[in-house]
C-alpha cells in the first residue's frame, strides 16, 4: 500500500508555517524523514496519524481517505510518538493485555498469543512480568514498538525513536524496527543521519516544512561522488576557510587540527583531498543549499 502526500499545509495559530505545500508517495519498506530540529517532522507524522488536521492538502493510504476518514486509517496504523507515558504500577505483559482489548481484541486467547508475539519479536519476553516504568530509555522504546504492534498495522509511524538512547540500546532498537518494517510502510523520523544510512531504503530530507530531496541513501551518495574534499588544518584557520570553501562539517583530530569536508565541483585547492562521500554529506549539503531560500523567508 503506498502513502500519498498531496499539497499539504499547516501553519500554527503563532505563525509558524510547519508543512510548507508538501507532495511525497511512500511506498512498502523502511522510509526515512531526516531533518534538523524544528523542521516539521513531528508536524508531518502528527498530521498523518490524524492527531492534527492540515490547512489544506490530501492524504490517501491505499484506498483510505485519511483527512475524510480518521478512523479507517487508525485501524491500520501503529505509532510511536517522541515520548509516550506508562501506568507505573503495571507490567510489560498486563499493559500490552489492556491495550490489546482497547485496541478491540476482545478474545482472551487472541489477546494473550498476540502479546507474547509481540513481546518476542521486541525482545523483551523475559522481563515481560517487570514494570514498564522501571524499563530502560532503550526498552520502553522497544515496548512502544510491541504495542503498535498489537494490531498488526499496515502503516507504521516512529517519531524521533532514537534520541537519547545509548549505542547498545539504539543497535537493539534499530534491530527490531529493521525486523517489522519488511512487508508494512514504515516512515522513520529522524536527525541522526546514521539512522537513516543503517536502516532506510528510501529517504527525504526535509527542512521549513518542504521536502529538499527524495531519494535512497545509495542515490543521494552516488550523486556527490567526485564533489567532496578534505584537509587537515589549525584550529585557528577555520574562520578563514569557511570564507573561500564550502565546508559541510569540520570533526576535531587528537592533536586538536581540524578536519574538513568541502563540497566543489572541482579539487578547491592542491592541499585538498579527494574523499568518499557520505550520507552526512549529502545532509548538510542539502541544508546549505536551502539557506538561500529560508533567510528571504525570515
Amino acid at each position: 500500500m503506498k502513502l500519498v502526500i498531496e499539497n499539504l499545509t499547516k501553519t500554527y495559530k503563532n505563525g509558524v508555517k510547519a508543512i510548507d505545500n508538501l507532495s511525497i508517495e511512500i511506498g512498502t519498506g523502511m522510509f526515512g524523514l531526516l531533518g534538523p530540529n524544528g523542521a516539521g517532522k513531528s508536524s508531518l507524522m502528527r498530521t498523518i496519524a490524524t492527531l492534527q488536521s492540515p490547512d489544506s492538502g490530501k492524504i490517501t493510504f491505499g484506498d483510505i481517505d485519511v483527512l475524510e476518514d480518521n478512523m479507517s486509517l487508525r485501524k491500520v496504523l501503529g505509532y510511536l510518538p517522541q515520548s509516550f507515558g506508562v501506568y507505573p504500577k503495571m507490567s510489560a505483559q498486563d499493559l500490552l493485555d489492556y491495550f490489546a482489548t482497547l485496541k478491540g481484541i476482545s478474545k482472551v486467547s487472541d489477546r494473550k498469543a498476540i502479546v507474547k508475539e509481540v513481546l518476542e519479536i521486541t525482545n523483551l519476553y523475559d522481563v515481560r512480568n517487570k514494570h514498564v516504568a522501571g524499563y530502560s530509555g532503550g526498552m520502553k522504546q522497544r515496548f512502544g514498538i510491541a504495542q503498535l504492534l498489537l494490531n498488526n498495522p499496515k502503516l507504521i509511524i516512529v517519531d524521533e525513536p532514537t534520541a537519547g538512547l545509548d549505542p547498545a540500546e539504539r543497535h537493539r532498537f534499530l534491530n527490531v524496527l529493521r525486523e517489522v518494517g519488511t512487508n508494512t510502510t514504515v516512515i522513520f523520523s529522524t536527525h541522526i543521519v546514521e539512522d537513516v544510512k543503517e536502516l532506510c531504503n528510501e529517504m527525504a530530507i526535509l527542512n521549513g516544512g518542504k521536502i529538499l530531496k527524495h531519494t535512497t541513501p545509495q542515490e543521494a551518495t552516488k550523486e556527490i561522488e567526485n564533489t567532496i574534499w578534505t584537509k587537515v588544518i589549525k584550529r585557528e584557520e577555520l574562520e578563514d576557510n569557511e570564507l573561500k570553501f564550502n565546508i559541510l562539517s569540520s570533526n576535531y583530530n587528537q592533536d586538536n587540527s581540524l578536519n574538513i569536508r568541502v563540497h566543489s565541483e572541482e579539487k578547491p585547492s592542491e592541499d585538498f583531498v579527494a574523499a568518499t562521500p557520505q550520507l552526512d554529506d549529502v545532509y548538510f549539503i542539502a541544508l546549505k543549499q536551502d539557506e538561500p531560500v529560508l533567510a528571504s523567508l525570515s
